[in-house]
């Protein structure tokens, strides 16, 4: 580039700052001896919507015998100070081929200052680039050099490198260079190894080398080796330590004309350019807080590629001598500013456009005095828009406030609800708030009368045996709190539908003080040898569920059977699981435990109407002491070969666990290594008390899992898993199929066996069989009492002598109507009617047996 014409441009906080070279005005008679770097700030003023020079600064170099040239210019940290400083990188060339390199800082004063100087026999050509201290790096020669202001003398990188793509700072590497070289492989790589290698097919790869450590890093961590033939120019965007690994994202260009955005050394899009030979990149963040990339062509060509769903081009210009990224404008984000070749006009600056390819758009040669009155306009119609919004907000903020109001309202009757229940279940008078109390005038004369309906519900608690339960019991296991119920069998055989309930007892008037719950009823055989679990109707808040433990059968599932039939050894215990961090926010609380059920009676092999009953079960205490110490956790200790715990830790845990089971069948061999498995690598123990049933003591996730393995015959079984979660189950079964043989077929066992659901049909279609008979009979009671026969002597006709009838004639006519009378007494015995109320709850009867029926039928046909 020759003298005059040199100049070089760059942004500095909002500013345009503008090198050029310049000689002085000869002098007649004086040698021309000096040579002068001259900075203008240009400024972009609003109103004019031109750039204007602020200030300027002049830096003099004695330039006899010398050739002087700007290499390059960039905006770098001063290690001294801290602060970020343009700096100029200038050359001079002597006659003799030795070449003097300078550094320069411009500071706010426009005083230049001499950061230092190096010499070399070569001139810098490639790869030239400026970084924190100031420092310069270059590459000549396949070699890496560079040199700081702290050491001013020139050091060599250990390293081979056809191209240097990006320099920059790394968190906790500071300033690293990456680059690309040829592939440099292990001496013992055999050639097998060889052709599978990334870096041999393409026979260079990416590497990055950490200045201040002088350390090597993983170039994969920023590309595929594979694109290292091709990439001309990257940028990093984000660099962050991550799990002590090293995570990047980055963009760059290749010869293929090609952008491509990578994340952790993996593209994760790529965008056509529009153009040849991109030869950099770099990014912007607009207010819109759009991703912006910025290519610039060899060409002069410029365009866009913007990041939201997909890379896209979104916008290009062609002549384009400079594109600087700054808040030129002052609105607090950054825009493009794009400096355009103009041959006709010595000013740089004369030629530009500012954008952010959204609201900001300013262009040089435009007259925007005639666009006053438009601005204008959308003054007056930005006022509308504004009052059009207060009236849209104001009619929000209403419909919040009768919101609030209703929701207000639904927190008062839930709690009113919760003090009722409480009051019913401790048998004392509930009595409602007045009308007045509630902010309430009545439309009807208020009659302030006890609450019938609560002491008539009250009743139903005395019929409660005095002891219907054996224990309440609580256990603390993760993050959820057990409560379980045990019921004598006798009172629990007369019960369906059981669930229980926990309502804290403090008076909170902020909160509900129901809890939410989930609920299991789990039975205990005295043998204790199995374990199944079946579905529950859900009510809300709580969700059901059972789990029953019968014996010798783990795939037997429970079915609500007639009473008479019922003939089943133990206990019941019913259970609920709830979330414990909720209620540690109380540090200490007091719970109420009630029971709900449908009482029910049994006579003449059919149910009578069940009654639904609500009996206070107990208080429990719940304190954040008392869980530190442990004093509610589970203990799972190992006795020589048996797991001992109580009842309740076993119980507690097959509450919180999710049970799977398994069919296991081999076709060719016995299944054998699925006990060696459980034992021996599982470290599994029976329970002292149900030796079928094993815990597993292996450390890790899988500890807590129980198992339950029957075996059908020796070459198929059933393997039940309760397990936390999906996580714990998957890496079982992952161990497990490791030592099952190839031929085996596991299968998931989701709604039991077809043994199992084909008995349960039997009894669903002899409870809707019973139901149909209990129906008919109540029918045909009610309807003899309802009739009226016509026969008021109740002789019917045959009762009389039919030959002393026809002998006269008035003897034929009273023939003649007792039989029209008979015949009519017949068709009013064949066109009986009942009551609207008993239809509707016989079909409701036999509605849900049938439903059942097709429900477990269904079930069938899924397994």
């Amino acid at each position: 580039m020759l003298l005059g014409e040199q100049e070089q441009l760059l942004s500095y906080n909002g500013e345009v700052l503008i090198f050029q070279l310049s000689k002085p005005k000869h002098v007649e008679g004086a040698a021309d001896r000096t040579m002068n770097l001259c900075v203008r700030r240009m400024v972009f003023n609003r109103d004019t919507k031109l750039f204007v020079q602020k200030s300027s600064g002049v830096f003099s170099m004695r330039a006899s015998h010398f050739k002087t040239e700007i290499i390059c210019c960039s905006c770098t940290m001063d290690s001294r100070t801290g602060i970020i400083l343009p700096c100029v990188l200038m050359k001079k060339k002597k006659r003799n081929n030795v070449v003097k390199y300078l550094l320069l800082l411009l500071h706010s004063s426009n005083q230049f200052e001499q950061s230092f100087h190096f010499k070399l026999d070569y001139e810098v050509k490639e790869d030239i680039r400026l970084f924190t201290g100031p420092s310069v790096l270059w590459r000549h020669a396949n070699k890496l050099f560079y040199i700081s202001c702290d050491t001013c003398t020139v050091l060599s990188a250990p390293v081979q490198l056809s191209s240097v793509v990006w320099t920059g700072e790394i968190e906790d590497e500071g300033t690293v260079v990456l680059g690309i070289r040829s592939a440099c492989l292990p001496e013992s790589e055999d050639e097998d190894e060889f052709s599978t290698s990334d870096r041999a097919i393409w026979g260079s790869e990416f590497f990055g080398y950490a200045i201040e450590t002088q350390k090597m890093l993983t170039g994969t961590c920023f590309m595929p080796h594979a694109y290292s033939r091709v990439v001309s120019s990257v940028y990093i965007c984000k660099n962050e330590i991550l799990k002590k690994q090293l995570r990047i994202s980055l963009v760059a260009v290749t010869k293929k004309n090609q952008l491509i955005w990578f994340q952790d050394g993996r593209p994760k899009g790529v965008c056509e350019l529009p153009y040849e030979k991109p030869c950099s990149v770099k990014t912007t963040v607009t207010s819109s807080n759009d991703l912006l990339f910025i290519v610039s062509f060899a060409s002069g060509n410029t365009c866009v590629v913007q990041r939201r769903d997909s890379l896209q081009v979104a916008s290009k210009w062609q002549k384009v001598k400079s594109v600087l990224v700054d808040d030129f404008i002052g609105s607090g984000s950054e825009q493009l500013l794009l400096i355009f070749k103009d041959e006709s006009n010595t000013d740089v600056l004369s030629t530009f456009k500012i954008t952010d390819l959204g609201e900001v758009n300013y262009a040089s040669g435009i007259n925007y005095k005639h666009d006053v009155p438009a601005a204008e306009g959308l003054q007056a119609n930005g006022l509308l828009t504004v009052q059009a919004l207060e009236t849209r907000l104001q009619a929000g903020c209403t419909s919040v406030r009768e919101l609030q109001q209703h929701l207000g309202l639904k927190k008062r009757v839930i709690l009113e609800s919760c003090r009722a229940l409480i009051d019913l279940v401790e048998e004392r008078t509930h009595i409602l708030p007045t009308a007045k109390e509630e902010g309430l005038v009545s439309l009807w004369d208020d009659v302030e009368n006890p609450p019938h309906s609560l002491s008539k519900e009250t009743s139903l608690t005395s019929k409660v045996p005095e002891h219907f339960k054996e224990k309440l019991w609580q256990r603390v296991v993760g993050d959820s709190l057990v409560v379980g119920v045990k019921l004598t069998e006798s009172f629990y055989l007369s019960l369906s539908d059981v669930s229980l309930s926990l309502v804290m007892d403090q008076d909170f008037s902020s909160i509900s003080p129901t809890i939410e719950c989930q609920n299991k009823i789990i039975k205990l055989n005295k043998a204790f040898s199995a374990l199944a679990v079946s579905s529950c109707e859900t009510e809300p808040p709580p969700k059901k569920m059972k789990l029953d433990f019968h014996s010798k059968n783990d795939l037997k599932k429970e079915f609500p059977e007639r009473c008479s039939r019922v003939q089943l050894d133990g206990a019941k215990t019913v259970i609920a699981v709830t979330s414990l961090s909720p209620l540690l926010a109380f540090h200490r609380v007091r719970c109420i435990v009630l029971l709900h059920a449908k009482k029910q009676k049994c006579q003449n092999d059919s149910l009578q109407e069940s009654k639904k009953i609500t009996v206070l079960c107990g208080k429990i205490l719940l304190s954040l002491e008392d869980i530190s110490n442990g004093k509610y956790s589970v203990k799972m200790l190992r006795d020589n070969s048996y797991c001992t715990a109580s009842m309740e830790d076993i119980l507690a845990v097959l509450a919180v666990s999710v049970r799977f089971s398994f069919q296991i069948v081999s076709s060719d061999c016995t299944l054998t290594p699925v006990n060696s498995w459980l034992l021996g690598e599982m470290e599994c123990t029976p329970f002292k008390e149900c030796h079928d049933n094993i815990f597993c003591h292996k450390a890790g996730n899988m500890y807590g899992t129980v198992f339950n393995w029957t075996l059908k015959n020796p070459f198929e079984g059933v393997l039940t898993l309760f397990c936390r979660n999906l996580t714990v189950l998957f890496q079982c079964l992952h161990s497990l199929t490791r030592v099952l043989p190839p031929s085996c077929d596991v299968k998931l066992l989701r709604r039991g066996s077809k043994g199992v659901l084909t008995e349960q049909l039997a009894l669903a279609l002899e409870k809707e069989m019973l139901a149909s008979r209990s129906s008919f009979f109540s029918k045909e009671n009610k309807a003899e009492n309802g009739l009226t026969w016509g026969n008021e002597t109740g002789q019917k006709i045959s009762d009389v002598p039919v030959a002393a009838l026809l002998d006269s004639e008035e003897g034929v006519q009273q023939f003649r109507k007792e039989l029209q009378n008979e015949r009519e007494e017949s068709v009013l015995s064949m066109n009986q009617t009942m009551n609207g109320a008993l239809y509707q709850e016989m079909a409701l009867k036999i509605a849900e047996a049938q439903l059942s029926t097709d429900t477990i039928v269904w079930r069938l046909s899924k397994s």
